[in-house]
């Protein structure tokens, strides 16, 4: 039986910190970076890939805007352009996919699946805003926003300006998870769950309703890999390991670590909100929801063996 890895490709695994989004720019990234996770197909993994959409449902969210503000086009709610978001890089993905598995000659099908997420709307994040979506705005555009649309704004902490902010909620259930352990486990490579999925809330009667929120990619990642029994959790990010004492003359690399042990650092404030502490949670809550490990490491070491810092229950 082979085992089961899940992988969650962060947004420079297709977008450089320093590119544009060029359609030519995040082809070329995701390529590079399924012919590095092609690596665990190797190691006997069977695959399934969530991955992140910040920049890119950023940009959808613009063209909204433009469409409706030029043409007057009805305006899309977040929970759609999410799926949008799904769609458009999960079909990226599979083709770029596809193409190494052809190159590598590889004989495997790869499907993507738009994924809708639970959250529970009594959240106490709808109540506190705080993921921040959209372009940035002078204050008083903003404040104009803010009163038509009934939109929170905060200010971006680098003072680049004002953007729209979200609530970031916390994923309960994926709710497509046993179409993906079946596909997965019968060797078909999985692409789901991206931008964290779409959120939605049940009513007492089942019915499904959308919620303007949108979820951490991390945490739905390491949900679905906790409920669909995978045995490792990957997060491609911009480093190759995690550190203490990020950039400074003491930073020292993780390698294997406990959860306890690194839930120690994190309580000591070693790993920043906006980029590393979610990561660390994610990969925390995959073990003790009763993962074997969770990896942590960069697009470029993803392929080789005992890679990044490796997370784990007990050593």
């Amino acid at each position: 039986m082979k085992k089961l890895a899940v992988v969650a490709f962060g947004g420079n695994a297709l977008l450089r910190g320093n590119e544009i989004g060029t359609i030519e720019q995040q082809e070329k990234n995701t390529f590079d970076t399924c012919k590095k996770v092609i690596g665990l197909i190797k190691q006997d993994f069977n695959l399934i890939i969530t991955h992140g959409n910040g920049p890119q449902v950023g940009n959808i969210l613009l063209r909204n805007d433009a469409g409706y503000n030029v043409y007057k086009i009805p305006k899309m709610p977040l929970d759609i352009c999410v799926a949008d978001s799904q769609g458009g890089i999960g079909y990226m993905i599979e083709r770029m996919m596809r193409n190494v598995l052809t190159e590598l000659k590889i004989k495997k099908n790869v499907v993507s699946l738009i994924t809708q997420v639970l959250v529970d709307r009594e959240d106490p994040a709808f109540k506190e805003p705080t993921k921040p979506i959209g372009p940035f705005y002078i204050k008083e555009e903003a404040d104009l926003l803010a009163k038509s649309n009934d939109w929170t704004f905060k200010e971006d902490p680098r003072k680049r300006g004002w953007r729209r902010v979200v609530a970031s909620p916390q994923p309960i259930d994926v709710l497509n998870k046993k179409i993906v352990k079946d596909l997965a486990k019968k060797g078909h490579i999985v692409i789901a769950a991206g931008g964290g999925g779409i959120p939605v809330f049940q009513h007492k009667d089942k019915h499904l309703e959308a919620i303007e929120a949108v979820i951490d990619k991390d945490l739905a990642s390491a949900l679905l890999a906790n409920e669909i029994g995978a045995d490792a959790f990957y997060i491609i990010t911009d480093v190759p390991k995690v550190y203490i004492n990020f950039n400074k003359p003491n930073q020292k690399q993780l390698d294997k670590i406990s959860v306890d042990e690194i839930m120690k650092y994190y309580q000591q404030g070693e790993f920043a909100a906006g980029s590393m502490g979610p990561k660390v949670l994610a990969a925390v809550q995959f073990v003790n929801g009763g993962g074997t490990e969770a990896v942590i490491t960069s697009m470029e070491e993803i392929h080789m063996d005992n890679c990044g810092t490796r997370i784990v229950k007990q050593i």
